[in-house]
């Protein structure tokens, strides 16, 4: 049974998310959104603030969008657009008037794109032409043999973008006005076996967090005052953490995350001190990979992508692509 601090702490939590939604968009809205095909396995979304929707694809190479009030994406940027490769992590930041995509070699997973595989890039488009801005190639792996993996962004409220590289265990940090990315943080705990280092967000006290696909944590990296990453910290969560995947921020303490491959979940996790409470918004999902909020509803992107990587289920057609619509919690 919880102890009454941490009821509070999750009455806390819903009082936050009322008063998002109490300031919430006239774009706000509540249907299931489609992304059309069986073929392009999209692996994250992204929104803007009047109900925009972003989806990238991993197996095609491109990058889908659904208007406010459509409950259906379609093509927005093309295949193979400004060099994209697959595309994995996205993010709208309207401040820049910038998407950010994550353009990653997946040839050694087979998925073969029209652009071919470049190298694994972290790619700028403006959100009003989807004309590309700049395109930085990610720092060698210190792993022998290994290439990057850019996965995921998000940028702070000074407009600095942070990005998790999987299979080398780095945060990098990309600085407005900068010519390349830049290793900003980097621990022993996200280089081990296999992709580590996934979601990513940014809070309002300019510290990062993070989380790791394959692996069992939640870390906070504190910002110094000359922007420089400071104490790394793995959090003590409420619960083990399965398969954790997109994660973004949420109000001052808390942060939305999907996890699991299978009976996957939502997540509303509140951070207080060192602790993370943990609070299963939705469950009984096929595999989520991202989510984005809109006012007072928060889209889960449930792709199972076992139907792209898994021999026993590659011959068989994957369910329909949905960015499901999920009421927040009050």
């Amino acid at each position: 049974m919880f102890c009454k601090a941490g009821r509070i702490r999750r009455l806390g939590a819903i009082l936050t998310f009322a008063l998002l939604g109490a300031a919430a968009p006239s774009g706000s809205r509540a249907a299931d959104v489609v992304v059309p095909g069986r073929t392009d396995f999209p692996e994250s979304m992204t929104a803007t603030r009047d109900g925009t929707l972003y989806f990238s694809s991993m197996a095609g190479g491109r990058v889908f969008r659904a208007q406010p009030g459509a409950t259906e994406a379609s093509e927005w940027l093309s295949a193979g657009a400004g060099g994209l490769s697959s595309v994995l992590g996205i993010l709208a930041d309207e401040r820049s008037s910038t998407l950010y995509a994550c353009s990653v070699d997946m040839s050694w997973a087979g998925i073969t794109v029209p652009s071919g595989n470049t190298p694994t890039s972290l790619k700028l488009f403006d959100l009003a032409t989807g004309t590309l801005k700049a395109s930085f190639q990610l720092p060698a792996s210190p792993i022998a043999g290994q290439a990057p993996l850019c996965n995921d962004i998000a940028v702070a409220n000074d407009g600095i973008a942070f990005v998790t590289d999987s299979l080398s265990g780095y945060i990098l940090r990309l600085r407005p006005g900068a010519n390349a990315l830049e290793v900003w943080a980097r621990d022993e705990r996200w280089n081990t076996k296999g992709p580590q280092l996934d979601g990513i967000a940014v809070l309002d006290d300019g510290s990062v967090y993070v989380n790791l696909f394959e692996g069992d944590g939640l870390f906070r990296v504190s910002r110094q005052s000359d922007g420089s990453a400071g104490k790394v910290t793995k959090l003590a969560t409420s619960r083990p953490l399965y398969h954790s995947d997109g994660l973004r921020a949420a109000g001052p303490n808390t942060l939305l995350m999907v996890e699991g491959e299978t009976k996957g979940t939502l997540d509303l996790i509140t951070i207080q001190d060192d602790n993370a409470t943990v609070q299963t918004i939705r469950g009984g999902l096929e595999g989520p990979v991202s989510l984005a909020q809109v006012g007072n509803t928060i889209y889960v992107l449930d792709v199972p992508l076992k139907y792209l990587f898994e021999p026993q289920f590659k011959a068989q057609t994957p369910p329909p692509y949905r960015a499901i619509a999920v009421p927040q919690p009050r």
